[in-house]
């Protein structure tokens, strides 16, 4: 049932959701090679003392941290925005839903019985002093 809720609700906001995945995605290889960069600057710059390396694969590194910290902000922006998006339908859904219910519904509504194994309220008001 949730899951088919969220597949109606989810539907029209479909271009939202590729765009969180493309753009998490973006973020995380971006992420993700940043150590390899780093690592190449210590193996092939530093050792060696080549400082136009170092600079060059800095300035890469910087490029690429640019781009994953606005491939983030980018996929968490379209992310809330498909969120709070499905959250107002959803919630326009339910109340639709429940003020289309007649008065004879609504009186089926309430509290369920209380079980043999609570106590009564008689049982209760008594003192055993």
């Amino acid at each position: 049932m949730l899951l088919t809720l969220i597949r109606r609700y989810s539907k029209p906001y479909m271009p939202y959701i590729v765009a969180v995945v493309v753009f998490q995605l973006a973020s995380t290889i971006a992420a993700l090679y940043l150590p390899s960069l780093n690592a190449q600057i210590i193996d092939e710059g530093v050792s060696r003392g080549d400082t136009d390396f170092i600079w060059r694969t800095g300035s890469v590194m910087l490029l690429v941290a640019i781009v994953q910290v606005g491939t983030a902000i980018a996929g968490v922006y379209y992310g809330s925005k498909t969120a709070m998006a499905v959250g107002r339908d959803l919630r326009r859904g339910v109340f639709r839903k429940v003020t289309s219910f007649s008065a004879k519904d609504v009186n089926t509504f309430g509290a369920p019985p209380s079980s043999p194994a609570e106590p009564t309220t008689s049982s209760r008001s008594r003192c055993s002093c």
